[in-house]
């Protein structure tokens, strides 16, 4: 079998069920469900999905014990996984949303990992992104998402230097502690990924800036993000909702806005831009390339009811207007 372009670790998956309501939601009142799906979820598996659906060769990591219904969903969507023992069952999530797209999430906390389990899954996502004997190995790994009771916050910084040896590009998604450890102030440079992708309020946690006012102006979060690509990170997307999103490299810095659309849930937006703009760099695409990529995918993503993900035929680039910004280069 041939090496996957993409490696992705869910540290923390869950099976996703997204409920619709027909009016906003009330709280404590009684309200009829229009919709209810249970997928399997969590954010690395997101951004496989998406990427599997684009054609390219992915492969889960992720820990699930054998019979956990959660694999028989995976099975279900036909996606390529490496489960390793999770010692509990995998979590549910809910999310709620309301006719305008406005989501509610509800999230478990997840089964415990053990010191064994961590070494096991780390151990398990570095195997899965070496070259085998006929080939190269992955050429990206994402680590995405929130980390599970008792994991150590530093699991995803300490897999940044061993995945590079191992050929692979590093993308990380994920937020609080195990963010704080990849960049915060007492963080081990090596730890630095190649692409990392908060929101405003995340990038706001790193730099000690309002994340609200970085969500509103994108000109502001591009300024932030340059000192996390001061830090020695390769690239910094930064997503902001219905603002689109900013890019800023060593090269220069980009803002992107949405096409038009009619938001109807935000359940895997982000996850599916963090897949759009690893696509678009397995393409071969400049850094504006990449942004104007990710922002079509979350915006398919929000188009789209529950937690729904985009196919390549709901993904328009072309709708995308990607702009330069101007930021103070890195020193």
């Amino acid at each position: 079998m041939s090496a996957p372009d993409v490696v992705t670790l869910t540290a923390n998956p869950s099976l996703d069920r997204t409920v619709g309501l027909g009016a906003p939601l009330r709280r404590g009142a009684v309200q009829r469900v229009t919709s209810s799906v249970v997928e399997p979820g969590g954010k690395g598996v997101n951004v496989a999905r998406v990427v599997a659906a684009a054609g390219r060769r992915v492969l889960a990591v992720l820990p699930a014990d054998e019979g956990d219904p959660f694999l028989a969903a995976l099975a279900a969507v036909g996606l390529p996984a490496r489960p390793v023992p999770a010692g509990g069952p995998v979590r549910t999530n809910t999310a709620v949303t309301e006719p305008d797209g406005t989501t509610t999430k509800i999230n478990e906390a997840g089964p415990a990992l053990s010191a064994d389990g961590a070494r096991a899954l780390t151990g398990a996502v570095v195997a899965a992104a070496r070259p085998d004997a006929g080939g190269p190995g992955a050429t990206w790994a994402v680590l995405s998402g929130s980390l599970p009771p008792g994991a150590p916050a530093d699991l995803y910084a300490a897999l940044v230097a061993p995945l590079r040896a191992a050929g692979c590009a590093v993308a990380v998604d994920t937020s609080g502690p195990a963010l704080a450890a990849l960049l915060g102030p007492d963080a081990d440079p090596a730890a630095a990924p190649d692409v990392v992708k908060p929101n405003g309020e995340e990038l706001g946690e790193l730099t000690g800036e309002d994340g609200d006012a970085l969500e509103a102006d994108p000109a502001a979060a591009a300024r932030a993000a340059r000192a996390l690509v001061d830090r020695g990170v390769g690239a910094v997307l930064v997503t902001l909702g219905a603002r689109g999103a900013v890019l800023v490299t060593a090269e220069g810095a980009w803002s992107a806005l949405p096409p038009p659309v009619t938001p109807r849930s935000t359940v895997g937006a982000g996850d599916s831009a963090l897949a759009g703009y690893v696509l678009a760099d397995l393409a071969g695409l400049p850094p504006a390339e990449r942004l104007r990529a990710a922002v079509a995918a979350g915006s398919a993503a929000a188009a789209l009811p529950g937690s729904a993900l985009p196919g390549p035929d709901q993904v328009h680039p072309e709708l995308v207007e990607v702009r330069p910004l101007e930021v103070a280069p890195a020193s």
